[in-house]
């Protein structure tokens, strides 16, 4: 029963090797395409003078490459997690290998001890020292099972020796593979700090220059029109899989006469099992410990530079920790860079609702994640402004004011 188990084990695990080679191809081909843009804008940079340097189109430059290599991070950080989870089952399976191993050798151990005390007793020694003809055909037969069973153990022995070699072979692999991401993930941090560092130099001189306030300003509003279209991406996406469930729903409920309710149907179907979000109005968590709303939802009017903005969101001062939390059950639909917001993450959570997190540092989650209310998914960045976060809340296409939903401190 254990033999077959394992057989059963290592089939599956095989066949979930082979299904991840897809998978794992079209990974590379990203972190490939994401090498390729950061040494793009690296080149960028360097042909820039020293001068050139210092402007607010080089912050950009170093702000969208630090997006670049925190998303290398977090792709290196879920690999390297996944590669984990692969060696814990490996071990397990090396467990039951040694365990059937040693049962067998066991099993064998007693045989050959029972042989050396009592001897082998032969078919015609059976059969002579019978009382009855059906006590020595009991007894032929039992010798013949006893034969056959050493036999078998043999065989199995060979194949489990063969099984564990194989599966240590394996687990050789992806230490080594987990090692190599573990290298790759701690150099790519290196280079997200050493970014950040040039970052922070440049905004010091930056905020010198009224004219780079300007600046930003100009690519937020560029970068609110971006959210927008984001967004209504992600719904129209949302509302295709819904629509194509129906209709599979449909299919299978008409041999039965039964009708299929739309309502029955979140509007997105990744967020079916989480939370209620609308429940939140009023009691939400902030997405990061004492906050501080500096730039409040809907129109804002500079004075100074002469402008007005519409925000879809809040700008939240972080004045202690930087983390950056998920304020309701949700899945992350897109990580981007916004140049006016940095790195944006979106969420999507129940009853077509989504928070959108700007201006983050580092990331910590990808696409497709699906996170509990509390969870960490990033780090607040700096600003011309100072360690600012920018907080969106959406109701299907349209915003919503933030401070309406945030638990009151």
């Amino acid at each position: 029963m254990v033999n077959r188990f394992l057989n059963i084990t290592l089939i599956l695990f095989a066949i979930f090797l082979f299904a991840q080679d897809s998978s794992i191809e079209k990974k590379k081909k990203e972190l490939e395409k994401i090498k390729a843009e950061l040494q793009q804008l690296q080149s960028e940079l360097d042909a820039k003078s020293r001068k050139e340097k210092l402007t607010y189109e080089s912050y950009k430059n170093l702000n969208r490459q630090s997006h670049l290599i925190s998303r290398l991070i977090s792709s290196l950080q879920k690999d390297e997690t996944e590669k984990e989870l692969q060696i814990e089952k490996i071990r397990k399976e090396i467990s039951l290998i040694e365990t059937e191993i040693n049962d067998i050798k066991n099993n064998y151990t007693k045989y050959v001890v029972s042989v050396y005390k009592y001897g082998k007793t032969s078919k015609l020694e059976a059969l002579i020292d019978a009382k009855n003809f059906n006590q020595a055909i009991l007894r032929v037969k039992y010798l013949r099972e006893f034969s056959n069973r050493r036999k078998s153990d043999i065989e199995r022995l060979l194949e489990n020796k063969t099984k564990l070699a194989e599966a240590n072979k394996i687990l050789l692999k992806e230490l080594e593979e987990k090692r190599i991401l573990k290298e790759s993930k701690e150099k790519e941090i290196s280079e997200l700090n050493k970014r950040l560092k040039e970052e922070k130099k440049v905004l010091a001189l930056l905020r010198k220059d009224k004219s780079n306030i300007s600046k930003k300003l100009n690519d937020k509003r560029k970068s609110e029109a971006q959210i927008k279209n984001l967004i209504d991406k992600l719904i129209e996406e949302a509302e295709r899989k819904k629509e194509a469930a129906v209709k599979k729903e449909n299919k299978v409920s008409e041999n039965k006469n039964v009708s299929v309710n739309e309502n029955d149907y979140d509007i997105d179907l990744s967020t079916k099992y989480f939370a209620s979000f609308s429940d939140l109005k009023g009691n939400m968590i902030w997405p990061v410990n004492r906050g501080k709303i500096v730039t409040q939802f809907g129109e804002q009017r500079n004075r100074k530079l002469n402008t007005v903005t519409v925000s879809y969101g809040t700008d939240i001062l972080a004045r202690g920790e930087l983390s950056v939390k998920i304020v309701a059950d949700g899945v992350v639909s897109a990580v981007e860079w916004l140049p006016g917001y940095g790195t944006v993450i979106i969420v999507s959570h129940k009853g077509g609702f989504k928070t959108v997190y700007g201006h983050l540092a580092e990331v910590y989650v990808s696409e497709g994640d699906k996170l509990k209310t509390g969870a960490l998914i990033g780090k607040v960045g700096e600003t011309l402004e100072g360690n600012i976060l920018h907080f969106q809340i959406w109701n299907g296409r349209q915003s919503v004011n933030p401070e309406n939903w945030l638990k009151k401190l």
